[in-house]
């Protein structure tokens, strides 16, 4: 068919211009067709692609191919270490489809082959419409800033759960206080280079990143008895600048700020070589910026040995001991520096050791186990992958839509939406294995897995900041700024991931109602697991934003604190996720806090969290749904009393600390809640707030421009103890204006100088109260709410309708025992609530005789 392709295997050009046009033509456009005997020794020349990696590297690693026009199917392909024999079959067969001919004529990806020697092209099938992950194809590989110098080695490691609970430290008193000393008493064993300094900016990005051979930065040992360590970090997610050697066995470590900032050094991951034995190490880092960290009240590091692993098959473990976190004694004239020091022994000569913060969960870990999920033949029936964006450096946000197909229209249209994201501070790898917990028990073929599937719709972004998770960065993008203070940008280029988040929300909720949103967060201050809600001033919906932790707190008594939760909407949070979903209609919207420590609480109490505490409570975020959705309002109805019991406890309480007595029957439900409420201990959003680092030069060179980008700040009062008194003045202020103006209120200044400020007359509240009291939904998204049934309780199934109708209105419902419940499909919890279990019963005699109804999925696409 084209004689020409003969000749053109023993020359470098065509010799007929019109044969050189057409095949250019064909294989750009994909319809190349020939057939097997039209290729001669075509299974020779095919063992010849399998062993030539010249073609996919070069479109790995920048060269512009002219002839492919989708510049990410240049990308080199990822071999993971965690997959199975399976998913590397598939991506050898894969690798066997891209490695194409040398002959620039024959570079197509539409020609696949089969298995055999001899080839038997034929074209592929055609994309999708909405790109998605493919479970025929291999992974790829991350993108890093074009700056980052990666090694070329896989890191993995198993997971695995501690035989015997891992207790906090317990300091002494007598821990020893090392003296930083610095490189220049010290010698330099470790220094990355190429990392990009304050004041430059993100530019472009590339598999593998930066060009050129690898330094060796770790320093040559001079020989056999050599002791000295070999840090390295420049892996996935590994963060350590710097390792200065001080003593034969010391060594203090300068950890890595997030990329394009002078900030945020949190998060550790480093992997140490040529250790021994019986030596005592202590390492000290020297350039926290916290004051305050779980490390001084009994947080221990987290180290792993690769023998212990491959022998005895030993994960990660906590180690340490002499803990100690103190401020930093070197004075630079810029903010405190804080150290965090300990010592270890290594239980194996010359091994590779790893130290982390918290368990690392690699931006490669989720596409391994988002793989798995496309390549298992039933869940991924009802659960769809697809891209909700590109990142900054080019790496895919993913986007899971999770729910049953639907018997009829009418049935999928009324089904209520659950969004669920993680990992948007990229150091909060707690964060990503509850999120992993919550994946496996609702992609389980539990019924009560199978029961939400059937009630809702899921929308799950498993990692919002990929590019901060693989450079190891602890809070910022690669915009060198908090995603989780961006949610009201309009910068879509700057911040796509969040952008596009909000996006997808907000398309969501002009078709359905979403019942809850929940965004997945570490804390390094507290520990415990504990919520951020907000308030709603609505009468109405009163204390109802508080059902869904109160029951979490039930189900998971020993983990989750919920007095340590807080619903206080604060001016520096306003643009966070949890506000921003808050202010566009979603009532239960919440961060979720986990601690990088352990528990207080229960039988767990002073023992840290495993991998396995932590996807357990993905478990029970699943669970508590059931429990907050339950048709039977038994519970909801008995938390919402008991929230109304506690509130009046914490009234009387800042009552007794005024010096007050006072019978608030009848006017304290109109208290507002953020005057007895204290702020949340987050991080302060000044430190990464403001514009894109790359934006920050135009406003320099542009002054008219810097009020777009900066609001004057009035100067913030010291202590909390000012604001409260200057709250308190103000206040005062107002209401004996509004006294001058009404004499009817003559008596009520002599009670305001009695009563704390927290107390407010419902009859004449002040100006803010009356702000707040209109609610912050316009009429349009609470119109499904007046026209319907109200929030209590937030669903009500149409099996259970008429049931619900036949009770009687004064009727005091018992506690049924707990329904039966698989304990292979999840983690049962320690320690059972005093409620029952048993719901949705109709629902599931139905299920289990339930007819197969073609499949209708309800997406929702950016």
């Amino acid at each position: 068919m084209f004689p020409a392709l003969e000749t053109e295997l023993k020359q470098e050009n065509l010799p007929d211009p019109y044969e050189d046009f057409i095949h250019h033509h064909l294989q750009y456009y994909g319809y190349f067709k020939a057939q097997k005997s039209s290729l001669p020794n075509s299974g020779t020349h095919q063992r010849l692609w399998r062993n030539s990696p010249r073609y996919m590297l070069s479109g790995s690693f920048g060269d512009r191919d002219d002839f492919i026009s989708d510049s990410l199917e240049k990308e080199m392909l990822l071999w993971p270490t965690c997959l199975s024999s399976t998913g590397h079959a598939q991506i050898d067969a894969v690798n066997r489809d891209s490695l194409l001919l040398s002959s620039p004529l024959l570079r197509s990806r539409q020609l696949i082959f089969d298995e055999l020697d001899e080839a038997s092209p034929r074209l592929r099938e055609p994309r999708e419409l909405f790109s998605c992950f493919s479970s025929r194809g291999p992974l790829q590989a991350p993108r890093w800033p074009i700056e980052c110098e990666v090694i070329k080695e896989n890191i993995h490691h198993i997971e695995w759960v501690p035989l015997q609970p891992e207790y906090f430290y317990q300091p002494t008193g007598n821990e020893k206080v090392p003296e930083i000393v610095g490189e220049e008493q010290g010698t330099v064993v470790y220094q990355l280079d190429s990392v990009p300094a304050e004041g430059t900016y993100f530019t472009s990005s590339r598999i593998g990143g930066k060009r050129g051979t690898i330094k060796e930065l770790a320093v040559t040992l001079q020989g056999p008895d050599d002791n000295t360590l070999l840090f390295e970090s420049r892996f996935e997610s590994g963060n350590l600048q710097k390792a200065v050697r001080v003593g034969i066995y010391e060594y203090e470590l300068t950890l890595r700020t997030d990329l394009y900032t002078d900030k945020h050094t949190q998060w550790f991951y480093f992997r140490v070589q040529n250790t021994r034995k019986d030596a005592t190490y202590r390492f000290t880092i020297v350039n926290l910026l916290k004051p305050k960290s779980l490390y001084a009240v009994g947080m221990k590091p987290l180290m792993y040995s690769q023998l212990d692993a491959t022998l005895y098959n030993i994960g990660w473990r906590r180690e340490g001991r002499e803990i100690k976190y103190y401020k930093n004694n070197v004075d630079d004239g810029q903010q405190p520096l804080y150290c965090l020091t300990w010592t270890t022994q290594f239980p194996h000569d010359q091994d590779t050791c790893f130290f982390a913060h918290f368990y690392p969960y690699t931006y490669t870990d989720l596409q391994c186990y988002l793989l798995s999920v496309a390549n298992n033949p039933i869940q991924s029936q009802f659960c769809k992958l697809r891209a909700l964006c590109r990142s900054l450096a080019g790496n895919t946000v993913y986007l899971l839509t999770i729910t049953n197909p639907s018997r009829t229209p009418q049935e999928a249209a009324a089904k209520k939406a659950v969004v669920l994201s993680a990992r948007v501070h990229p150091g909060e790898s707690n964060s990503s294995w509850i999120m992993n917990g919550f994946l496996d028990f609702i992609l389980s073929n539990s019924p009560d897995a199978q029961l939400l599937r059937d009630i809702f719709i899921f929308k799950v972004i498993p990692m919002l900041n990929p590019d901060g998770v693989i450079v190891g960065n602890y809070r910022c993008s690669l915009a060198g700024r908090d995603l989780n203070r961006h949610y009201k940008t309009v910068l879509k280029d700057s911040f796509p991931c969040i952008w596009y988040t909000k996006n997808m929300i907000k398309r969501l909720l002009e078709e359905r109602e979403v019942l809850l949103y929940c965004d997945f967060h570490g804390h390094s201050r507290k520990n415990n697991i504990f919520l951020y809600g907000c308030h709603s001033n609505n009468h109405k919906h009163w204390l109802h934003e508080r059902v869904f932790p109160l029951m979490l707190s039930k189900n998971a008594p020993d983990k989750f604190s919920f007095d340590s939760c807080n619903f206080k909407v604060q001016k520096c949070k306003e643009g966070t996720g949890r506000v921003v979903m808050w202010r566009m209609g979603i009532i239960n919207s919440y961060t979720m806090e986990s601690t990088f420590g352990g528990s207080t609480l229960g039988s767990k109490r002073d023992t840290h969290f495993t991998i396995e505490d932590l996807k357990s409570l993905g478990y029970h975020v699943c669970d508590t749904l059931l429990d907050f959705c339950d048709p039977d309002q038994t519970k909801y109805t008995q938390c919402l009393q008991e929230l109304k019991e506690l509130l009046q406890q914490e009234i009387n309480k800042k009552l007794n600390n005024f010096g007050q007595d006072m019978d608030l029957e009848g006017n304290w439900s109109d208290i507002p809640l953020s005057d007895i409420e204290s702020s949340t201990s987050g991080s302060d959003s000044s430190l990464s707030d403001g514009p894109p680092i790359r934006l920050l030069n135009v406003v320099a060179d542009e002054p008219n421009q810097k009020t777009v980008f900066k609001n004057p700040k009035k100067k913030r009062l010291q202590t909390r103890k000012q604001r409260d008194e200057q709250y308190q003045k103000s206040y005062l202020m107002r209401e004996l204006k509004l006294t001058e103006n009404a004499p009817g209120r003559a008596g009520f200044v002599s009670t305001l100088q009695k009563q704390p400020t927290f107390l407010k007359s419902p009859e004449s509240p002040s100006p803010s109260v009356r702000r707040s009291e209109n609610p912050r939904l316009n009429e349009t998204q609470l119109s499904g709410r007046e026209k319907g049934t109200s929030l209590d309780p937030p669903l009500t199934s149409p099996k259970n309708k008429e049931r619900n109708q036949s009770k009687k209105p004064g009727f005091t419902a018992s506690c049924s025992p707990k329904r039966s419940t698989n304990s292979s499909l999840g983690p049962a919890p320690d320690v059972k609530p005093n409620w029952s279990k048993t719901r949705y019963s109709a629902a599931r005699k139905d299920h289990a005789t339930m007819a197969v109804y073609p499949s209708l999925h309800i997406y929702t696409y950016p």
